[in-house]
């Protein structure tokens, strides 16, 4: 949905009027010429898409599949809003035998292979463009000769489903997010992204 700039301040007669009137000194906001620039030239000079538009653009473009073989996406189940430890769980879980292949959502690059107290054996991998994070956790083990800085492929095996970090020992999945990165493209930092809606059968 494109999404017009806001205008507080009343719309001018015509942008002609409205910027000739600033340029004599009347006082006049910024809004208003937002306002008189709107009336126009409304595309596509006042019509900026909200980031949630263009990353759901950029997702959808990317093809990503299901990170588990075996899992089809209609057994994928929409956790991401759900409560996990008094937070907002902003992830999916993918049960699973331990022991089931976990393979690249999409194209890109291993950035870091890291092992923490909560997500235990996790892959962080960037998008070819370096736009997203795909973030894989509670693994059991890495694929054979998986190594910072590796390209992968589409569906290719990087691991293995396990219950490492927090995970439940009974309960062996994997969680699976996307987080747009920021301007300094950390691996640790990001902004969430629900991955339920860009994900196909391979």
């Amino acid at each position: 949905m494109r999404r017009s700039l806001p205008c507080s301040y009343p719309r001018a007669r015509s942008s002609t009027f409205a910027i000739r009137r600033f340029a004599l000194g009347t006082t006049a906001s910024i809004a208003a010429i937002a306002c008189a620039l709107c009336a126009a030239f409304p595309e596509p000079a006042c019509a900026a898409a909200p980031d949630e538009d263009r990353d759901a653009r950029l997702l959808t473009a990317h093809r990503l599949i299901v990170p588990v073989t075996g899992i089809p996406r209609s057994r994928v189940r929409d956790n991401y809003d759900e409560v996990r430890n008094g937070g907002r769980h902003e992830a999916l879980d993918i049960a699973a035998p331990r022991g089931t292949p976990v393979v690249a959502v999409g194209d890109g690059r291993v950035v870091k292979l890291f092992n923490s107290r909560a997500g235990g054996l996790t892959i962080y991998q960037f998008d070819p463009q370096e736009t997203f994070a795909y973030y894989y956790a509670h693994l059991d083990r890495y694929a054979d000769g998986l190594r910072d800085g590796a390209s992968v492929k589409r569906g290719e095996v990087i691991g293995y489903v396990g219950t490492s970090g927090n995970a439940p020992p009974e309960s062996p999945h994997l969680h699976f997010t996307i987080f747009r990165l920021g301007v300094e493209r950390h691996w640790w930092q990001g902004t969430p992204v629900n991955p339920f809606p860009y994900l196909n059968d391979p």
